[in-house]
């Protein structure tokens, strides 16, 4: 019997201790994407929390900024390193909307759902469904992330007149410093 106490005593604190790990994860997530100045420090959470939620880490990706249509957040060419942001919907979301979170959360949903084609997942359906459970494993089932993730993106833009916009076409941009490595690349 005293066996069995201490065993149970024992999987409780195993319990509680993961527990509050992802706590502090969310926390630290959170913090983190609430924080973010630029693509590189989203793409970096975007690593961080497909690793830490799904165990898996992709190579390493260039970003292409280019103004697509308003109904396409991003792309990524299969067979290649590449994902592909539209500009032009970013600049009308940080022109209509105070809160870099919500900026944030919108590029992190999209570089995310890119980054989980890369590695290799083609499905529409599976990678959005993977974007919800990365999105409420590391920031929790009510932080605006998860909530863009759940019903979308375009959930974030129910305010903003995006439909009406017609930017004119500009040339691809590459961001530099997307990713940094230490690995030399041929």
């Amino acid at each position: 019997m005293e066996a069995q106490s201490s065993s149970a005593n024992s999987s409780s604190l195993g319990d509680a201790q993961l527990k509050d790990e992802e706590v502090d994860g969310t926390e630290k997530f959170r913090k983190d994407l609430e924080t973010a100045n630029n693509y590189p420090e989203v793409w970096r959470i975007v690593k961080e929390t497909a690793e830490f939620a799904l165990n898996r880490r992709g190579g390493s990706m260039m970003l292409f900024l280019d103004d697509l249509p308003l109904q396409l957040g991003a792309y990524h060419p299969v067979g290649t390193n590449n994902i592909v942001l539209n500009r032009a919907l970013v600049e009308i979301v940080e022109a209509q909307e105070k809160s870099k979170r919500v900026v944030n959360a919108l590029v992190y949903n999209l570089l995310l759902h890119e980054y989980l084609h890369a590695m290799g997942e083609y499905s529409e359906a599976e990678v959005r469904r993977l974007v919800v459970v990365v999105s409420r494993k590391c920031f929790g089932e009510e932080y605006v992330a998860t909530t863009a993730a759940r019903k979308s993106p375009w959930a974030l833009l129910k305010n903003i007149p995006v439909a009406a916009t017609n930017a004119p076409k500009r040339v691809m941009q590459i961001v530099k410093d997307f990713e940094t490595t230490s690995k030399y690349v041929v």
